[in-house]
């Protein structure tokens, strides 16, 4: 079986690399990874490293609280970040408490055997889902103490499966699973893999922190002008659509809008900005204007989304309608009602409690999309139950950071 994957991850690189020739997101996928062993040659043998990898940004962020609890626990130690995602390296590829940020290598056997022993990590650390073959046979092979963190399982995965015996063999990298849930540690027992913690999921702690930070941000202030503020995070244009026409139909004067898209193109930007038939402005152009004047707040940048949720009295998160949710945390954190796609977000944990707790609502069409927001603007007892359900929510599953670092810090002793 090793054989078999072999070649199909030579196939598969090919494909891809052909495939960038049409299409700039595998374009910075190919040319990162070109750069990806120059970047590591800072790293010297006599090094002492800890390696974290993350797949995209919301991996990233869940890596975040323990990164920065190890550079102030081990600030000798050199700190590497890895993405596997353009979304995420191109983002995040400045971030100040990395030493080296770079993307993984295509998991082939030499490009592994290559990685692992230019940076030697006395712990590796893997977010959530990672799981390439040629990567944690070279970590175990190594000796290299491996752990996963925040990391969720289910049935329909191929280490669950009669024919998934290839799979779960490469788990045995791991020293340890630091699971989210409890249906998680169970699937591993079945399969005889013990060494697991439910211990939640590390975001939490990352965004309850957010809550600590200076959130000000004057042109908002000045934008929102005390009026009730919906902002729409990460959208994607089918949920776009589906805020537009609630502007544009249902919106009363007092009523303002902040939306963030997921991707910063100026001809969406302004397809969406011409869709909108409310008065409307772009981040770039808030030095020119009286802010408070206008109903509509595009967002054309990136790095702001987090400060935005504080002045929101509602959220809509983009994706779960064809597209995989983003982050609900972040709002919820807040203390605010968060809405989102009801289509495709049964596999985010949070998203399933949010709506069993009622705190939040997932809608998947128009009418359903009208029907809160309506409530949400009319009914303050409505948004204040809901909004309060999420910060609580947010707030009581805090501590996986902690578990986590409990388990490191005796690792190195």
């Amino acid at each position: 079986m090793n054989f078999i994957y072999n070649i199909l991850v030579h196939i598969a690189y090919g494909i891809i690399h052909f495939l960038s020739l049409f299409n700039q997101k595998l374009q910075l996928f190919i040319k990162g990874r070109k750069e990806t062993f120059k970047k590591l040659s800072v790293i010297q043998s006599t090094d002492k490293t800890i390696w974290i990898h993350t797949a995209s940004l919301g991996e990233f962020e869940q890596g975040r609280p323990i990164i920065e609890s190890l550079k102030n626990t081990y600030p000798t130690h050199k700190i590497i970040v890895t993405f596997f995602s353009p979304s995420g390296y191109e983002i995040r590829k400045n971030y100040a408490l990395a030493d080296v940020i770079c993307y993984l290598p295509f998991d082939t056997k030499k490009n592994m055997q290559n990685f692992v022993r230019a940076i030697q990590p006395e712990l590796a650390i893997i977010v959530k889902y990672e799981f390439w073959p040629n990567l944690l046979s070279q970590l175990k092979k190594e000796g290299i103490k491996t752990i996963l963190v925040s990391g969720i399982f289910r049935e329909k995965q191929l280490f669950f499966k009669p024919y998934g015996k290839w799979m779960r063999s490469f788990l045995t990298a791991f020293d340890h699973l630091f699971v989210q849930n409890e249906n998680s540690k169970k699937l591993l027992n079945t399969i005889n893999y013990n060494n697991v913690t439910v211990s939640g999921d590390t975001r939490f702690d990352r965004v309850y922190e957010i809550l600590q930070q200076d959130n000000t941000l004057d042109f908002i202030n000045e934008f929102k002008y005390n009026t009730y503020t919906v902002v729409a995070g990460s959208t994607w244009k089918e949920g776009e659509e589906l805020l537009v026409n609630y502007i544009n139909e249902h919106a009363s004067e007092n009523e303002k809008f902040i939306i963030a898209p997921h991707t910063i193109n100026s001809k969406k930007i302004n397809e969406l900005r011409n869709s909108i038939l409310k008065k409307t402005i772009l981040y770039s152009e808030r030095n020119q204007v009286d802010l408070k004047e206008y109903q509509v707040f595009i967002i054309d940048t990136i790095g702001l989304l987090t400060k935005v949720y504080s002045y929101a009295n509602a959220a809509y998160v983009g994706g779960g309608l064809l597209t995989g949710l983003h982050n609900i945390l972040e709002p919820a954190t807040f203390g605010i009602p968060v809405v989102f796609g009801g289509n495709n977000y049964t596999k985010f944990q949070e998203a399933n409690d949010l709506i069993r707790l009622k705190g939040s609502k997932a809608i998947t069409n128009q009418h359903e999309f009208n029907s809160i927001f309506t409530t949400l603007k009319q009914d303050v007892n409505v948004r204040t139950t809901m909004g309060k359900t999420c910060g609580d929510y947010v707030k009581n599953n805090t501590g996986a950071t902690q578990l986590i670092l409990n388990y490191i810090n005796n690792l190195f002793q």
